[in-house]
């Protein structure tokens, strides 16, 4: 089992580029099942979580085809197994998303009960519901979810109780070929809703309002190709941010969109991080020699993203005060704190409140990775603390960010992988 060596105590320097965001990619790709023609996807990233969306498309029946580093050709013009099977796709989250684009084109599916990280429930009965109000029959047995709309779906109004990400993206994949008018109210207003909902309507879509709380899809009779890029990934962006930040150093985060940022970059200049964008798509980010404690709240899109709470929260350690990070989203998303007390973190946990106390000289220990963005605060952390730290458990790192050691070796840091 991989896992991390890092030296810590150095100040990270240099240029580093911004990989496609994984959370777009993943919806983008089963999107390509709602057509018979060949879609071109570019900026698509090599982790773990891609190759396994890319097997579950392959073992359907449809054809992928890398053309480059970051480059994939999808065609589903045969689907032969309308089905995601709990072999394929175990370890990831995102399983469901196929739901909505084999109901809504072939009129059936059958999916297992999605995996992946253990930060939280995130109900696939969000899903369901609104395949439901537009028509589908939908049933659950010995761990799979069967969905089935025989005369095809109708478009309805669907109102998510909470906001759903992944739901969202469900149920505008499902409409786009249904007949008539989806209402999606609640919808959620992430950038990678809107990054589908434009690859959707290069395909021939007729969708309003993404990016917006209410989504308007009218349904058309069929889809073709398309070629698309997904847009950069705001969570690995936002933590070679962080990691420049708490190192003191000066890094320029390429290729990446500041606008989906705001929510981190405000809290950073807050905390007394100097943080400009010489160029479009580049930022520059230069921490400060004294840390000030900012609070944070993890919200849906455009607050704080929940995605960067463990990372802020390593930085925190090296704030002067009290921090406290609420989390609202996940109930589980603290799995990460006993590893950064490991390493001399100050940190008590009251609910869903973490108060963090600074600034505190951290220590190379032998820490676990819990979950994906667990992995990344711990390599943070482990980049400003003294002596060697151990991080074992690197694969859910390998989920979701593309070359993280070799990138931030790029930077200066003193990081290998090991067996």
């Amino acid at each position: 089992m991989d896992q991390f060596v890092i030296e810590g105590g150095l100040a990270l320097k240099g240029r580093v580029e911004t990989s496609g965001a994984k959370n777009s990619a993943l919806p983008v790709l089963a999107a390509c099942l709602l057509t018979a023609e060949p879609v071109v996807l570019d900026r698509i990233p090599r982790v773990k979580d891609i190759r396994t969306m890319q097997a579950l498309l392959k073992h359907m029946g449809a054809t992928v085809v890398e053309e480059g580093d970051n480059r994939v050709r999808v065609q589903a013009a045969r689907i032969d197994r309308p089905e995601a099977p709990y072999e394929v796709v175990k370890t990831m989250r995102a399983s469901s998303l196929v739901l909505g684009p084999l109901v809504g084109r072939f009129g059936a599916a059958q999916v297992s009960m999605p995996g992946g990280c253990a930060i939280g429930a995130r109900p696939i009965n969000l899903h369901t519901a609104g395949l439901e109000q537009l028509g589908a029959r939908i049933s659950q047995s010995h761990g799979n979810i069967e969905a089935s709309a025989v005369g095809g779906l109708r478009g309805a109004e669907v109102h998510f109780d909470r906001i759903t990400v992944t739901g969202t993206e469900d149920i505008i994949m499902a409409a786009v070929l249904a007949q008539g008018e989806t209402v999606i109210e609640n919808a959620a207003r992430e950038p990678e809703v809107v990054d589908l909902s434009a690859l959707l309507t290069k395909m021939g879509a007729r969708i309003e309002g993404a990016g917006t709380s209410t989504i308007r899809v009218q349904g058309v009779e069929r889809l073709g190709g398309a070629e698309h890029a997904i847009i950069p990934d705001r969570i690995e962006a936002g933590t070679f941010v962080i990691a420049a930040a708490i190192t003191r150093g000066d890094v320029l985060v390429a290729g990446c969109e500041p606008e989906h940022l705001q929510a981190l970059l405000v809290k950073l200049r807050q905390a007394g991080v100097e943080i400009t964008e010489p160029e479009r798509g580049v930022l520059r980010v230069r921490g400060g020699a004294n840390l000030r404690s900012i609070d944070a709240t993890t919200e849906e899109h455009p607050g704080f993203a929940t995605d960067l709470q463990a990372q802020y929260m390593a930085l925190m350690t090296q704030a002067e005060g009290i921090t406290i990070v609420s989390e609202r989203i996940f109930e589980n998303r603290f799995m990460h704190v006993p590893e950064l007390i490991r390493m001399g973190a100050s940190i008590r946990i009251e609910g869903r409140q973490a108060i963090v106390a600074g600034p505190r000289r951290l220590s190379g220990a032998h820490v676990m990775a819990s979950d994906l963005r667990a992995s990344a605060s711990l390599v943070l952390a482990a980049l400003v603390a003294s002596g060697e730290t151990i991080v074992d458990r690197v694969y859910h790192m390998d989920r979701g960010y593309e070359r993280i050691e070799e990138k931030l070796a790029g930077l200066g840091a003193r990081i290998r992988r090991a067996k």
